[in-house]
Order: C-alpha cells, then structure tokens, then sequence
C-alpha cells in the first residue's frame, strides 16, 4: 500500500499533481509505469498512452488530462493557435504552474475540498461499503473471473484516485443510499438518476503516436461552428465544491466543464496507507438529449420516437456502441460529414459524426495542418450496462488505424472505397450465410444457428485483413484500383470458408431433398447450393462468368440434374420477393 502523506500541518495528504497513480505506456520500450499528473504532461511526447484498469478508465482519465489542457493553455481559440502547439514539443510548458495554483483541488485526501469528493459526507446511520460500489472490474454475481475474490477490501490511493474518476463518468445507475444533505432521498433511498455522463456515450476519440499527439488531436478549437463554449467554462477544480446535494441544474459550459461533470458524490474512507470503503451518491444527473453542440467525443443518432414523446422537432441521443459489432464495420458513420445549415433546415440528419473526427476533417481539408499520410487511429470505448442500468455487462474497447485522407472533405474519393469496401464484406458475408442457410434446408435442419456461425465467421475471417487494407488506402495513388485488390482478397476469403462448410454438410447435403419455394418446388442439395454461392460471390465481388463452367471452382451439374447457368439461392430469391 501507498505511504500516507501529510501536509505541513499534518494532515493526511495524495496529491495527484506530484504522486504517482497514472498507469502510462511508454513509447521506446512498451513498458508501464504510473506518473503524476505533472510528469505526464512533461513526459507526454515520450509515451504512447494511457493505459488504465479497464479501458473505460482510460477513456475518463483522457477526459480528465484534456480538461487540464485546455484549461491550463486557455485554448486553442482557433487552428492557427492548435497549430502553433502541434509544432511545438513543449507546448504543455504552461501545465505545472498550472497544476501549483490549483495544487489544493488535486489533493485526494484534502480535508474540505478532497478530490472529486464530498467532504463530510455520510449517510443518517454513519454507513461506509465496501469498495465494489466503484471498482467497475468486479463482475456482478462472476467472483471468479476477477483476483479480488470475492470483493475489493482496500485499494491504495493511486488505484483509488483512478476509480473516483471513472466513477463519475460510468457509475451504475439504480437506487443509491441516501446521504444527509440530499434532498432527493425518501426513506433513505434516492431512486435511479441514470448512469455517469460518459456511460450514456459510445466514446470516440483519435489516437497519435504519442500522448501529446493524442491529446492535441482531441482538442478541439473553441471557435469551431458545430460546438458550443461559454466565455466562463471551467473544470471542477475551479467551482466550488460540491455539497452533498443536486447542483442548481445549469447545463455544462464546455468541454472543460462537461469534462469534468460531477455526476456522483462520494467520500472514500481511509486508515494508515490505504482505501476501505466508500460512500456513494447521486450528483448531477446530466439528460444525454441534444448535448451533441457540447459533447465532441461521441456520435449521435436521431430519435423520432423521443421527438414524438417530448413534441420537440429535434432530438439527437449519443450513438452507443454495438459490442457484437467490429469499429470497421461502422465506418461510414465514422466518416459522415456534418450536414450543412442548409440540410439541416431541409431534413434533420438522421446521425451526426463525432466532433473530435470532425475537428481532424477541419484540419486536414481546411486549413492543411495536418499532411494527407498522416496516420491515427480512430478509437471506440463504451460500457454496457445491463439490468435497468444496474450492472456494467460488457466494455467496447476497438482501435482503427487510418490515414487522415479518408477525413478530408474536398476529396472524398479514399473516404467513399473504404465505406465501399465494408460493403463489399457484407455481401460476401450475407451469401456466406445463404449458403449456410441452403446446406442446412438441404438436410431438414434449423437454419438460424447455421447462419449466424457462418456470419460471424466470414466477418472473423475479413478482420484483420480489412484493417491492414485500411492502414495502407491513404498512401495508395488510386483508391479504386486499391479497392479491386481487397474484393480480389474478400472473394477468396469468404470462397475458402464456403467450401469449408460445403465439405463439412456430408452426404445429407449432398442427396438434397425437395423443397418449396415462391418459384415451385426444387431439388435443393449442396452441389446446388454450391453453384449458386460461387456465382453469387463470384458476381457480387465484379467477376461475372457467363456460366459456372467458367470458374473452375464451380462442379458440372449432376446427371440427373439440370445445369443453371444462373443459380439462384432459394434463401436469397425468397428474401428478394419478400
């Protein structure tokens, strides 16, 4: 456990702007360390990240170094300042005098001002629990998937600091203990308020080489038209500090504000050296409705159903993550431009990008700060909760390096193969799973289960490959010539696993049976379901036969069986006629 320090009084102190407690990655030798807050910022362009207990962590403890940017250098106020800082290594020299003037505030054990904590604060019976309330990688009712069986006795500060602030940004939501001061609390209870802000967010943010690169990427210019800052935005550590009930309702003034949004109160409880137990509130609950002009780190979906609830003409919700579902796999919603003023008045966009991804456009088309070869990787991060909110189920964690061509807006030729690209997979991927579906018919089996194995496994299989085909569009000099090679590499992928499933269907497949379709019935066993899978593919990935004869991977129609020159998938043509 962590010595215990003390103030010159003699008072317990951690002080987070010189104690160790942020894990980090360096950069040269891949090794993890933990630093203050000042040595992050002087050792930023040394390391490759942040790395955090769970990945959430990351994404909260990312928040919390960019409020301190933003807030210690008072910008950028445009691109031309956020350029000026891009070429400059020492841009976050302002950061510890900085970190002096509010030394205080950063003083996890501080006695009336602790950090992101409450002082005093408790419920009518005095009650302390246990540490579960805010380590998130305890799995609910699953002690044995976690070395803290069966529950977390103590932490030492630093772990304890990191927990405080993802706390507030993906705590649980559910009925809390009430604390003295609260008027929210009936019988001891305050009833669900909703999660911490950052829990309502499927989060994006841009990944450099380094920290600094990634920090720098993430600030976005006040001045920028799609987000709103107020001249008086400022983090926590610049307000006075909470009491142990509601705020006044105000609505966040900016990112450094929003960064930093107090959404719980809590105080941890302490003895020589180390964290024991914790008392745990609601704060200001913060409604995620049409934040997307304050909150950049995130994309947003239109709600027509929340547009009819509430009467309002327009309402955008954060797009949460789909943990089944791969970051390249949603890469045109990555890539969407922010509609105009005009399309805006015409017809409200149905999803709005992420700021910060937006912010990197601005830069590379308008301004050209940034060389259409640089690379960074488009990062996705989000907690699912499952059981009314109640339970942290599953963590999003994806990363997708890219070049910053595919976010330029005047040339929109890369951003366009590499959407159309994904789309290439899924058509493969779709006929991978008729095929399926058609092997399975052939021998009276179910086919939902045959299905989406074969699916998972065509998108399992294209993974990788995709991601490397990505990496390497922005420096190809023609991105369609650069496409057909992954369509070359999808049909082969996507081929090699059909005829994997073909051999393994056996001798029921391949006597068929007869089945009914919308066309009358048909004899339906693998060698036809096979025909139609090649030429499918074969003609959805731009090589087109004339008939099957052509492609060598495609068998002569049995004797007794009439040749198709165009098989059609029985799954298939049904769908098309439904």
């Amino acid at each position: 456990m962590t010595d215990i320090g003390t103030t010159s009084g003699g008072v317990p102190s951690f002080d987070l702007t010189c104690e160790p407690w942020i894990p980090v990655l360096r950069r040269q030798d891949g090794r993890q360390d933990e630093l203050s807050l000042r040595e992050v910022f002087a050792q930023a362009s040394d390391l490759a990240r942040i790395v955090g207990d769970v990945p959430t962590q990351e994404f909260a403890l990312l928040r919390l170094l960019l409020a301190v940017a933003h807030d210690a250098l008072d910008g950028p106020r445009d691109a031309d300042q956020w350029a000026e800082w891009w070429e400059d290594e020492d841009c976050f020299a302002a950061v510890p005098s900085y970190l002096d003037t509010y030394r205080d505030r950063f003083d996890l054990l501080h006695p009336v001002a602790p950090f992101f904590q409450v002082a005093g604060l408790r419920t009518s019976r005095d009650e302390v629990f246990s540490l579960n309330r805010i380590v998130a990688d305890v799995p609910n009712g699953e002690p044995f998937f976690t070395s803290r069986m069966p529950s977390v006795e103590r932490l030492d500060f630093a772990e304890a600091a990191r927990w405080v602030v993802h706390t507030h940004a993906y705590d649980t939501s559910g009925i809390k203990t009430g604390v003295v001061g609260d008027s929210r609390a009936k019988n001891g209870k305050v009833y669900p308020l909703g999660v911490g802000w950052a829990g309502n967010l499927g989060g994006v943010f841009a990944e450099g080489d380094t920290l600094r690169e990634t920090l720098l990427l993430n600030m976005v210019a006040g001045d920028t038209a799609a987000l709103k800052t107020d001249p008086d935005d400022r983090p926590a550590w610049r307000r006075e500090p909470c009491g142990p009930g509601p705020g006044r309702g105000r609505r966040p003034t900016g990112v450094r504000d929003l960064y930093t949004w107090q959404t719980r109160r809590l105080r941890l409880h302490i003895d020589q050296g180390a964290v024991h137990g914790v008392v745990l509130g609601y704060g200001d609950p913060l409604p995620a409705r049409n934040m997307h002009q304050r909150e950049p780190m995130t994309r947003w979906r239109r709600s027509k159903t929340q547009e009819k609830k509430l009467g309002e003409p327009q309402v955008y919700l954060p797009k949460e993550h789909d943990p089944q579902r791969a970051v390249w796999r949603g890469l045109s919603s990555l890539l969407a431009e922010q509609p105009t003023a005009v399309e805006q008045r015409t017809e409200a966009a149905a999803e709005l990008p992420a700021g910060v991804l937006e912010w990197i456009a601005k830069l590379v088309t308008e301004e050209g700060y940034l060389p259409r070869g640089t690379r960074f990787r488009a990062r996705i991060v989000g907690a699912v909760y499952g059981t009314q909110q109640s339970v942290i189920d599953e963590i999003v964690d994806d990363r997708l390096s890219m070049s910053v061509i595919l976010l330029n807006r005047r040339d929109r030729r890369y951003a366009q193969q590499a959407i159309s690209a994904v789309a290439d997979a899924d058509e493969a991927v779709n006929i991978l799973g008729d095929l399926a579906v058609d092997l399975a018919r052939a021998t009276g089996a179910a086919t939902e289960g045959p299905r989406s194995r074969a699916r998972e496994q065509g998108y399992d299989a294209l993974d990788a490959p995709y991601r490397s085909w990505l990496q390497d569009l922005g420096a190809a000099t023609d991105p369609e010539e650069h496409r057909t090679r992954w369509r070359a590499d999808t049909c082969r992928i996507i081929r090699r696993i059909g005829e994997q499933l073909i051999a393994a269907a056996g001798d029921a497949a391949w006597q068929g049976r007869t089945i009914t379709t919308n066309k009358g019935d048909l004899w339906l066993n693998s060698a036809y379901a096979e025909r139609s899978f090649q030429y499918r593919l074969s003609n959805a990935l731009g090589r087109q036969p004339d008939s099957p004869k052509d492609n060598p991977a495609v068998p002569d129609a049995p004797d007794d069986e009439p040749a198709n020159p165009r098989p059609d998938s029985p799954v298939a043509a049904e769908r098309a006629l439904a």
